[in-house]
């Protein structure tokens, strides 16, 4: 008979739409991870680029690789579910192909999960810019949750001065490098009939499509009392290509699923109690981009259009998500809080 492993399989978890570019380099860094065992699955959405077949000729030998080519473009959502119906693993790395994790980086993320007597369902480390010939600057260190319900990656933006150097809880954590358990992921999973043809459920919510999934996802972590850990001596590099700032340079497609998920967020999670306590911020901005839509991005409007179609469905999700919600004011405490210090574990 075989020994068993000492550390639990993960399995790095990947999603492709033309990123042929960025796919070695990723690749690169999955295999230079230092734990094991390791898995891969890719899920390419139908790139016109070749990125699938630059990701089996890039992927790393000593690593059990599958690659699965979509048909269509499913989205990070979309493509984040069809790879985890391709892997069994107790653990999963969500990463963007622009993304380098440092080679200990599961291995520092990792004892967050195990730490017995917490209820960890995802950690995720310090993410920094590339070298631009400046300061370094920070990516994301975590995410907060702010009081016009946007949720904001930590320190983006930032010059790199050491600052959030401790281990916290936070609201939530980017989709770019996440390191997630699949017991929690199992635990929100949505009832298989609220998505069709999702037979087994959706982790990721498929209407989502891109932009705000992740956020999606750690709404329902927080409300089943699960919690999100920010670990700073786990580094990763991330390229961010979506950024406010540069919405006017963004495709079409991307701003319109950015502008219908903000909606679908408060649509699935707000109380009536939050939505009072938080009117003046939320409704100040929900003017502002309407104003914004209507002036400067009239490509997103249909925005407004399908959320009104999709009416019926939204609200029994809804009803569906208020009736499992094991801690109501998850949202008003996050509101209030950048982030808490860890919970000690049993003595």
């Amino acid at each position: 008979m075989t020994e068993p492993s000492a550390s639990p399989p993960v399995a790095v978890l990947i999603v492709t739409h033309d990123d042929a570019p960025d796919v070695p380099a990723c690749l690169a860094a999955v295999a230079a991870l230092r734990h094991r065992p390791l898995e891969l699955v890719i899920v390419d959405c139908a790139s016109g680029d070749g990125s699938a077949a630059v990701a089996r000729q890039a992927a790393p030998p000593a690593v059990a690789t599958t690659v699965v080519e979509a048909d269509r473009n499913l989205g990070f959502a979309g493509g984040m579910n069809e790879a985890l119906r391709r892997t069994d693993a107790p653990f999963v790395l969500s990463l963007n192909a622009d993304a380098r994790p440092a080679p200990d980086y599961v291995t520092r993320l990792l004892p967050h999960l195990l730490a017995p007597g917490r209820r960890v369902a995802a950690a995720t480390g310090r993410l920094l810019r590339p070298p631009g010939g400046g300061p370094r600057l920070l990516d994301a260190c975590g995410m907060r949750l702010v009081r016009s319900w946007r949720h904001l990656d930590r320190g983006s933006g930032e010059v790199d001065r050491g600052q959030y150097a401790r281990p916290e809880r936070v609201f939530g954590a980017t989709g770019a490098a996440t390191l997630l358990a699949r017991a929690a992921l199992d635990d929100v999973r949505f009832a298989p009939e609220l998505h069709d043809g999702e037979t087994e459920g959706a982790v990721f919510d498929p209407d989502f499509h891109s932009f705000r999934e992740d956020a999606e996802l750690c709404f329902r972590f927080q409300e089943r009392g699960w919690q999100v850990v920010y670990e700073p001596a786990a580094v990763a590099e991330h390229r961010r290509t979506s950024l406010p700032e540069r919405r006017r340079q963004l495709p079409p497609a991307i701003n319109y699923h950015s502008l219908k998920n903000r909606y679908l967020l408060r649509l699935y999670h707000q109380t009536a109690g939050n939505l009072l306590r938080t009117l003046p911020a939320t409704l100040s901005r929900d003017v502002l981009a309407l104003g914004y839509v209507l002036l400067l991005e009239r490509t997103s409007l249909p925005a407004y259009r399908w959320l009104w179609r999709n009416r019926r469905r939204i609200l029994a999700r809804r009803r569906w998500l208020a009736g499992r919600r094991l801690d109501p004011r998850a949202a008003d405490r996050w509101l209030a809080c950048d982030g808490l210090p860890l919970e000690p574990g049993p003595r």
